[in-house]
């Protein structure tokens, strides 16, 4: 096939043609019309080159055809089935240089295996068919590369891959800026945990003189299901555009409070910024934190950064719940409304409100963690009201105190790790220390007081921010964006299956979740540049359908296309609409433009 250019009424039009020949004889066939180039260079820089280049690719088929022996019987074991999605993940993959870091790196190791080749082995696999360690080595033959390593080095890989995490999340950081303009001043910030399926949690180590050399890692804490499991847990840094910046590892039992400010501090010295404005829930919304963000603190160690945190009403101070329950100062306007998963995008709903800048009086530690100094900050607080939260909250409410009425008529049911919420509720209950079961004998009854409490406060939101020149909206609209993070732990915990984690060691657990990461980090720039128009789910799906079966005489036969792959076509200038593909052709396809 040939791209062929016609030169009629003084313009010239471009077609595919296919050469034969019929009673020795060379003849020319039309394949596809493609349009007058005039026309075409509105739409591609050089329409020639482009489609000199898809030509090339597109398949050609000996003269004889391709012959297929129908009644060839498959081997025991055949599998035939390999993918070429993966292209998309590969072309990012490169993009970010992720390919050219780890060559880097090998230069200064006296290791025979590609730390290249494992580590997009694992990303490729984690991104389209999740799974262990070692299920993505049995079935790497499913892509069109060769993975020459054995399992015990991708086991021993991990162990520089834990090594060089911080150094690969910089280097991303500077690669994606190449591509993605965002105000990176803005950063949120989560934290989340992933358990692991095993019945102790790991103990301290010490040395032979009773120093501590290191603490357990996978250990029992606040669990986000509710489970019993040991866990670790993940903080998670993302920018304004729903790119992943940064992430640490930390013990299953350590506070997730703490953990904010090492992170904002290792990514502000390590990625050169300036200032961050830290977006966060309610749950990171703490005296130290508000304090270092607002640049306050006993020693002037900090310099002037921000937030913008959510705030419980039903949590605060007396003031601040009686400035909310107080009608005097809200306002009612009518806004768009933008939020992700409302139902109601692109509606105008109605936002009542009101806002202060207020003198707020906060209590930390000192740099030796011991007396507690006092210090005041002003902050811009914003309290809203929505009748669809109020509504909300009281049929959560009514779910829980269903479940707490049970309880008290039938508390053989319930131990302490299955009356989650709902023992908040329950006055007087106790549990037996050695069996978590409700101790016997109890008056338990209906906690009405703190019931009648509750619901005053229906409907109530509160942000709160050092930005004081924050609008009423841009304060609801910043702090709306922690949605994303929230996605971006749903994405890796649902499709890529990030949990449970199936690894001992501490450097294993945190390479598995650098892959985790890198693969997230993948989809989110897949997705921004698409426009955002296809889902996580609907990306994995269709990258992982667009595979393809060997035949004979070394084709391959694709059976798969949708909207993505048309959109990936675009994006990366290649051609995907071929039904039959050479191996040749299919690696061109995969080689860096």
């Amino acid at each position: 096939m040939f791209l062929k250019k016609s030169v009629g009424n003084g313009r010239i039009y471009l077609s595919f043609v296919q050469g034969y020949r019929h009673n020795g004889k060379v003849k020319q066939k039309t394949v596809e019309k493609l349009g007058y180039l005039d026309d075409l260079q509105k739409i591609y820089l050089d329409p020639i080159a482009h489609f000199t280049k898809v030509a090339r690719q597109r398949s050609v088929v000996p003269e004889e055809g391709l012959t297929v022996d129908i009644g060839k019987k498959l081997e025991d074991g055949a599998n035939g089935r390999r993918n070429l999605g993966y292209v998309a993940v590969k072309r990012i993959y490169n993009m970010l240089d992720i390919d050219g870091f780890f060559q880097r790196k090998q230069r200064q190791l006296d290791v025979e295996y590609n730390l290249n080749k494992i580590f997009s082995l694992l990303v490729f696999n984690r991104f389209l068919f999740p799974s262990s360690k070692k299920k993505a080595f049995d079935e790497r033959g499913v892509f069109f590369e060769k993975f020459d390593f054995s399992l015990d080095d991708v086991y021993r890989s991990l162990n520089h891959f834990s090594r060089y995490s911080q150094a690969i999340q910089m280097h991303l950081y500077s690669q994606v800026r190449k591509t993605i303009e965002v105000d990176n001043q803005l950063g949120y910030y989560d934290v989340t945990n992933y358990y692991f399926e095993i019945p102790y949690s790991d103990e301290d180590k010490y040395d032979d003189k009773g120093e501590l050399i290191e603490k357990g890692f996978r250990q029992k804490g606040p669990c986000k299901e509710h489970r019993p499991d040991p866990i670790v847990q993940m903080g998670l840094l993302m920018d304004s555009a729903g790119i992943p910046l940064a992430f640490d590892i930390f013990e299953g039992n350590q506070s997730e409070k703490t953990s904010l400010l090492p992170m904002v501090n290792r990514v502000k010295r390590d990625y050169e910024m300036d200032r961050i404005i830290v977006v966060a829930d309610r749950g990171l919304n703490t005296s130290d934190n508000t304090a270092f963000l607002a640049g306050v603190n006993d020693d002037d160690s900090n310099g002037y950064d921000g937030y913008v945190y959510g705030q419980s009403v039903l949590g605060a101070d007396a003031d601040f719940k009686a400035w909310t329950l107080d009608t005097r100062g809200y306002v009612t306007d009518i806004e768009i409304d933008n939020q992700p998963g409302s139902g109601r995008n692109g509606e105008p709903v109605s936002f009542t409100h009101k806002s202060r800048i207020f003198a707020k009086t906060v209590q930390l530690k000192n740099t030796k963690g011991k007396r507690k100094l006092k210090m005041t900050i002003y902050q811009k607080q914003l309290v809203y009201y929505s009748q669809k939260y109020a509504d909300k909250q009281k049929k959560d409410r009514e779910r829980v105190l269903a479940k707490a009425r049970d309880m008290i008529a039938n508390p053989q049911k319930y131990s302490q790790s299955t009356s989650h919420g709902a023992a908040g509720y329950v006055k007087n209950i106790k549990f037996v220390k050695e069996t978590g079961e409700i101790a016997q004998g109890v008056d338990l009854s209906l906690d009405l007081e703190k019931i009648t409490e509750e619901e005053k406060y229906d409907g109530y939101y509160a942000i709160v921010t050092s930005e004081k020149d924050m609008s009423d909206k841009q304060m609801r609209d910043t702090y709306s964006g922690l949605w994303e993070i929230e996605e971006s732990f749903k994405i890796m915990k649902s499709e890529f299956c990030a949990r449970p984690v199936f690894l001992q060691l501490r450097n294993h657990i945190n390479a598995h979740f650098l892959i985790c990461f890198v693969a997230l980090l993948i989809m989110r720039v897949l997705q921004h540049m698409t426009d955002k128009r296809f889902s996580p789910k609907a990306i994995r799906d269709s990258l992982a359908r667009y595979s393809c079966s060997h035949l004979d005489q070394n084709y391959y036969i694709f059976d798969y296309r949708d909207d993505f792959i048309k959109s990936i076509e675009h994006i990366f200038n290649i051609d995907l609409t071929n039904k039959f593909l050479t191996t040749s052709q299919i690696k061109n396809i995969l080689k860096n433009p």
